[in-house]
């Protein structure tokens, strides 16, 4: 058997790694340019749906999103019908940050596929969706008090 969930392991630890560095010039910190992303992709997004989508349980998400409030990136507002429910929207500092993320984004991709054509690319892609959907079964069992065997 390949160990192919320890070079993804490695592959996302890097990736995280110099993200935490290229974005430490904005305040940006521990995966927080994460949170910041899909909230500029999504605004309006509530914290539940942000930390299942990033795949984190809701108290890793709650900080981040406290720092990012802290630190000007993001704000909450209440739900027009149910004043109980924040929906989080970027700033004018998180949309202006935003741009740059994508652009390191782009460049990271481009260097992870570097010398791998077009098909190969999207195989990999493939792939990676399906490896994706297996664990995320496993996520969603153990998210909700499981254990697996």
């Amino acid at each position: 058997m390949t160990e192919i969930l320890r070079e993804i392991g490695m592959i996302a630890r890097s990736l995280d790694s110099i993200a935490n560095i290229e974005f430490k010039a904005f305040d940006l910190t521990r995966g927080q340019y994460l949170y910041l992303v899909r909230i500029c992709e999504n605004p309006g997004i509530i914290q539940e749906k942000l930390a299942e989508m990033i795949k984190v349980d809701r108290t890793t998400a709650a900080r981040a999103i406290k720092k990012l409030e802290t630190n000007g990136f993001v704000v909450k507002r209440a739900d027009q019908d149910n004043k109980k429910i924040k929906k989080l929207f970027p700033t004018e500092k998180g949309k202006e940050v935003f741009p740059f993320i994508i652009k390191e984004n782009v460049h990271s991709n481009q260097v992870a596929l570097q010398g791998f054509t077009p098909e190969e690319a999207e195989k990999i892609f493939n792939l990676l969706q399906r490896v994706r959907k297996n664990v995320e079964v496993d996520w969603e069992y153990v998210k909700k008090g499981n254990k697996r065997e």
